[in-house]
């Protein structure tokens, strides 16, 4: 039986003016691409660095492609989700019409995420053994949106149920408490022997940096890295692939 192709996958990234982000995220799409060699991924941005959304859907209708999966490289549902990605896109298959996008969903929230943290806490030195001593800061960029707001508070409550001896929640902007905030709030808990301050952020960056200076200025022992490339990651891009390919292909039978 013939097999349709798999449709090319538009990874969608929020993009920023450090350098680093942009290489993060071209790092986690080769890492995709190494899992699943026979789809074409692509990367875009929504601002600052380039290509653009608009600029590669354009390039891929100019291939020959028929069929691509718009996922964006976010972890919670928040404004650009809601708003500036529908909107691109939108526009997009108005002026596209040959060439059927499909949106997948966000990243998270996804077990494979909360997976995706304790691996970069263990990269810091710390080991299962610790978990029962270690206070973790859920650190992520922040929102105004409370769905997003309520899903980090959700993780940070499943980590706390995966051993943890106590998680906060804490945000780089438009929400409280701050990084350094949660830090000071864990050295209370007399049963915390360390703080480590976990990034909920997929790549480099402005926010990031700031979550990295709050964790330092709280004193926290130890700054996990932030999500980028990590093969979970890589594997939840390849889910949210995979779901909004079949739910096309449902819709189209």
């Amino acid at each position: 039986m013939y097999a349709a192709p798999s449709p090319a996958l538009l990874l969608i990234a929020h993009g920023s003016r450090d350098p680093r982000h942009a290489a993060t995220v071209h790092a986690l799409a080769e890492r995709v691409r190494e899992r699943q060699p026979g789809t074409r991924v692509e990367v875009s941005f929504l601002d600052f660095n380039s290509p653009s959304v608009p600029v590669t859907l354009t390039r891929l209708a100019g291939a020959g492609v028929r069929d691509v999966v718009a996922l964006p490289l976010l972890l919670t549902r928040a404004f650009h989700a809601k708003a500036d990605i529908p909107s691109v896109l939108d526009e997009a298959s108005a002026r596209l019409p040959h060439l059927r996008i499909t949106r997948a969903e966000v990243l998270g929230p996804s077990p494979l995420l909360l997976s995706a943290v304790e691996r970069r806490l263990y990269e810091t030195g710390l080991r299962p053994e610790d978990k029962s001593s270690t206070g973790v800061v859920l650190a992520s960029a922040g929102s105004t949106d409370p769905e997003a707001i309520a899903v980090i508070a959700e993780i940070a409550r499943e980590l706390r149920d995966a051993g943890w001896r106590s998680v906060r929640p804490a945000f780089a902007s438009a929400a409280l408490p701050r990084t350094e905030d949660a830090v000071r709030a864990l050295r209370t808990d007399p049963g915390v022997s360390r703080v480590a301050v976990a990034p909920y952020v997929l790549a480099p960056g402005f926010l990031p940096d700031r979550i990295a200076r709050g964790a330092s200025l709280g004193g926290a022992d130890l700054l996990a890295p932030v999500l980028g490339d990590c093969p979970e990651v890589a594997r939840l891009v390849l889910t949210r692939h995979e779901e909004a390919a079949r739910a096309a292909r449902v819709a189209a039978a």
